[in-house]
């Protein structure tokens, strides 16, 4: 033992030490690198895997027909918002790199997509069964711990219209929303009401008067996969009320005669907007 404290030999003994360290240092690198190899040849087989949330198509969501229709070329109120296109007879602008034009099929009729009624807050912000794929099918939500990647304004163009370009005092006003996917493979995109945040304002004013993230009923993030070369559409039916931040008690009443600004706000892309008119009779 008294040997390994002191060494014992010609050379001075810091060089003694020296070498110790040096043989020691080396020890331990070759038991770092084999545990490298044993591990990384370990696990790589399960890179290849495929994901269980998200590789696979979810059964409820169909590619959809590409859009057709006829461009609105006058939105109410004089506003020039001729980028959306598709079946019925709403307004709006596409956002994003692509033109994309949404391709929801809806004509105004029932067709079990309503997005729920304004509760207490004044907030209508999903039922669940409000997002349709390009087919008309309901699709299904996924979880945000998801595999899919994040769809990105590259590959994914939104397109907000207004169902009607005006509504009477009876009817309810209807908006879509759609993400339309030109890329060649499959993402995820959130539209939560936080975060795909649709906003509705009277033209002369400057305040949204109904905003989806003051008072959402559903889950403020909702995931959703657009397919390869196909759409998903978000719609939104408003009962006229207003809303008020952080689910305070809104003003009473319901949103006049005139016409309005829709606006959607997504991180990411392009504002998108579109109008329609609240007419007196």
């Amino acid at each position: 033992m008294g040997s390994l404290r002191n060494p014992v030999g010609p050379l001075p003994s810091s060089i003694y030490w020296r070498r110790r360290v040096i043989m020691l240092s080396a020890v331990v690198v070759l038991a770092l690198v084999i545990t490298w190899i044993v591990t990384s040849g370990g696990g790589g087989g399960k890179k290849g895997a495929d994901g269980s949330n998200g590789k696979n198509p979810v059964s409820t969501i169909t590619p959809g027909p590409s859009g057709s229709g006829p461009a609105i070329s006058q939105a109410p109120g004089g506003r020039n918002e001729s980028g959306g296109s598709g079946s019925g007879n709403g307004s709006g602008s596409s956002a994003g790199a692509s033109s994309g034009a949404g391709d929801g099929s809806s004509d105004g009729s029932g067709d079990g997509s309503s997005s729920g009624s304004a509760g207490s807050g004044g907030s209508s912000a999903g039922s669940g069964n409000d997002v349709t794929s390009g087919s008309g099918g309901t699709a299904a939500s996924l979880p945000g711990s998801s595999t899919l990647p994040n769809c990105t304004a590259g590959a994914v163009s939104l397109t907000l219209k207004s169902l009607h370009n005006s509504y009477s005092p009876e009817q309810t006003p209807t908006f879509e929303l759609t993400a339309k996917n030109t890329s060649s493979s499959d993402c995820k995109i959130d539209l939560g009401p936080k975060n795909a945040v649709l906003t509705i304002t009277a033209a002369s004013a400057d305040d949204s008067y109904w905003s989806s993230a003051d008072c959402p009923k559903a889950a403020a993030s909702r995931w959703y996969r657009v397919p390869s070369g196909s759409s998903i559409t978000y719609t939104l039916k408003w009962d006229r009320k207003p809303s008020a931040p952080q689910c305070a008690t809104p003003p009473a009443g319901s949103a006049g005669p005139g016409t309005y600004l829709l606006q959607a706000t997504t991180p990411g892309y392009a504002k998108a907007q579109a109008s329609f008119v609240l007419s007196a009779d």
